[in-house]
């Protein structure tokens, strides 16, 4: 049957739904395994040993339950297209405008941090020696117009490469897990001369080496590593099947998390001493490295940077995507919701990759790498804190006043209320513990200066009822 002009430029005129479950359960992986994993996993190990097992199960099973009530939210009206839209439903055309604009902000300080990562994955091919400003610069412009090349083709090619990254990271990270589970049962002794041995988890100081304030210190970089599982949500608005594809997608979480998080860095930690391992370097990397296996560690490192290269990738996607939604409801300038033929928002992923390129001055300002990268993953934790808390008061007021949508839902939050209150606590708790350490104390202080931003936006694109 032919479609009228009418329809064909309505069609025109939304984003494409070319998003397969195949590339929304890998979305959803490549989201779980990030930079926050690879790069910054060294750090927190130094700052909480081996009790960075528990600090990864107990983020965990809070990010979880914050899936599970965008879920049961996005489920209960299908006309929502991410949390900008039940935001501004459940709790005000304030709030929508707020999570929307933050939550470009954190993907844009995550680009910032995945520059410094990219940066500092390439010393290793520079014979670990740092780079100049020059080609800093240049290293940072390139990965950047690759990857907003990428995302200006079409939706399914940004949902091909992604399924590849994600692929490549999940492969490397299970053999990973492989060899170093027959590094441990053959007692295997690495170029340190440390012999591989669970009993590395216990036998330096204990599961919590540093007493309470280490294990709290563990908490900044690791709830990094699970900041963008919420692209499940993000990606709703162009996935086939949502109420079948998004359940099986936020369900499969935990699973991910003991593989990829508590497997792999319990069998880290027992081929290396948790206080034998460089905080400055990828304990992936360093595993192939210390085992001897010099082509695997070059391999690995490859691994590393394309895992940065795809979160880059979702950044652009997920920060073009919000910008398109707020300037259609009005909360953003009218050029960002212009689409091309391919249906992509172009003017909006050209301002994002403004923006990064403006972001990646922090290089000469901070020009430690590892430095630089843990004051954009502050910046970017803190405002994802508040993007899941935002998520958690929509649940509630869902909950009290739709009482019959959550009835019929097939897909509830486990523990209602009590969950949502226990999640709200414990983020409210992690804000606490950013105050704790200096390096992240510092951003911080700086972040209520975005909303003061925001609030003088939202007086010019307050929202019309």
């Amino acid at each position: 049957m032919k479609r009228s002009s009418s329809e064909i430029s309505v069609q025109q005129e939304q984003l494409s739904k070319s998003l397969s479950n195949r590339h929304l359960q890998l979305i959803a992986i490549g989201g779980a395994i990030g930079t926050g994993l690879f790069m910054g996993s060294g750090k927190t190990i130094s700052l909480a040993g081996p009790s960075i097992l528990l600090i990864y199960m107990i983020i965990g099973l809070m990010v979880f339950f914050v899936m599970r009530a965008l879920g049961e939210l996005l489920l209960s009206n299908l006309n929502y297209k991410s949390f900008i839209d039940f935001s501004s439903d459940l709790i005000g055309p304030w709030a929508g405008y707020f999570v929307g604009w933050t939550y470009w902000l954190c993907w844009i300080s995550i680009g910032i941090a995945d520059l410094s990562a990219i940066i500092n994955y390439l010393q290793f091919f520079n014979a670990g020696q740092p780079f100049g400003a020059g080609e800093s610069a240049f290293i940072c412009m390139a990965s950047i117009f690759f990857i907003m090349g990428l995302n200006l083709v079409t939706v399914k090619l940004f949902g091909e490469m992604e399924f590849w990254f994600a692929l490549v990271k999940i492969i490397a990270i299970v053999v990973l897990i492989a060899v170093g589970l027959w590094m441990v049962v053959t007692g295997f002794t690495s170029t340190t001369q440390d012999v591989a041995s669970f009993s590395h988890l216990w036998a330096n100081g204990g599961f919590f080496p540093k007493g309470l304030a280490g294990f709290l210190a563990g908490f900044q970089i690791a709830i990094f590593a699970f900041v963008g599982v919420e692209l499940v949500g993000t990606t709703a608005a162009e996935t086939k099947n949502p109420e079948r594809n998004l359940p099986k997608a936020v369900n499969s979480i935990p699973i991910r998390i003991i593989i990829f998080y508590v497997l792999a860095l319990l069998i880290v930690m027992s081929v290396t001493p948790w206080n034998h391992i460089n905080p400055n370097v990828s304990p992936f990397v360093s595993l192939f490295s210390q085992a001897g296996i010099a082509a695997a560690a070059i391999i690995m490192n490859l691994v590393v940077l394309s895992s940065v290269m795809s979160s880059m990738n979702s950044g652009v996607f997920s920060t073009s995507r919000m910008l398109f939604g707020l300037s259609r409801e009005g909360r953003g300038p009218k050029m960002f919701g212009r689409l091309t033929s391919r249906r992509v928002p172009a003017n909006a992923l050209y301002f994002s990759a403004l923006c990064l390129l403006g972001g990646a001055a922090l290089q000469y300002f901070v020009p430690n790498t590892v430095e630089a990268f843990t004051l954009a993953t502050t910046l970017s934790t803190v405002f994802f804190i508040f993007v899941w808390l935002i998520i958690i008061w929509s649940y509630i007021n869902y909950y009290k006043t739709r009482p019959e949508l959550h009835a019929q839902s097939k897909f509830k939050l486990p523990g209602g209320l009590f969950t949502c209150w226990m999640v709200i606590i414990f983020f409210v708790g992690m804000l606490y513990v950013l105050s704790l350490q200096p390096d992240t104390y510092a951003a911080l202080k700086v972040s209520p200066l975005w909303f003061v931003l925001l609030w003088i936006g939202y007086l010019f694109y307050k929202p019309k009822p």
